[in-house]
């Protein structure tokens, strides 16, 4: 079994899109954990507030075929694929870590895990001890030097289980 985080959000419809979501996830993928929701202003453009959270699964299914149930679930929530990178969106939902995966085609581990409050703030809730499979540092690691007032995040009260 594969362990697969995934970065989840939104800022259409947020409570309604994620619940869709993890539903979803929890029918294609077993043991699901949820971190805490979280919201933080949209980054690089103007528009409501994202709403995020980082989820675990577990899957017998290689990646390309998780990708693709990924795509589904974003064809459900009514997702347009634009070619702006800064839009709004009913969901988004990343493959942020497979495994102990290294692709770089397939974009794993994602940047984001790295680069964004509101991916690796949830997902050292989830997966504090985690080794990232680049760097050899901890979750919790990259946690303790990451400047958490570079995005500032607002835990929710949402729940989706």
């Amino acid at each position: 079994m594969a362990v697969v985080y995934l970065g989840l959000g939104s800022n259409v419809q947020p409570e309604q899109n994620l619940t869709l979501a993890v539903d979803c996830l929890r029918s294609h993928f077993s043991n699901v954990a949820l971190s805490n929701v979280y919201q933080s202003a949209a980054l690089g453009f103007d528009a409501d507030d994202f709403i995020n959270l980082v989820a675990r699964v577990e899957t017998d299914l290689p990646i390309r075929e998780v990708l693709n149930v990924l795509e589904d679930i974003h064809d459900k929530s009514g997702r347009e694929r634009a070619c702006a990178k800064f839009v709004s969106r009913p969901l988004d939902i990343d493959l942020l870590l497979y495994d102990r995966l290294v692709d770089d085609a397939l974009r794993v581990p994602r940047d984001d895990v790295l680069e964004y409050s509101f991916v690796l703030i949830p997902l050292a809730e989830i997966a504090a001890d985690y080794v990232h499979p680049r760097t050899g540092r901890s979750i919790a690691k990259h946690l303790e030097d990451f400047d958490k007032s570079s995005h500032p995040l607002t835990k929710q009260d949402l729940d989706l289980s």
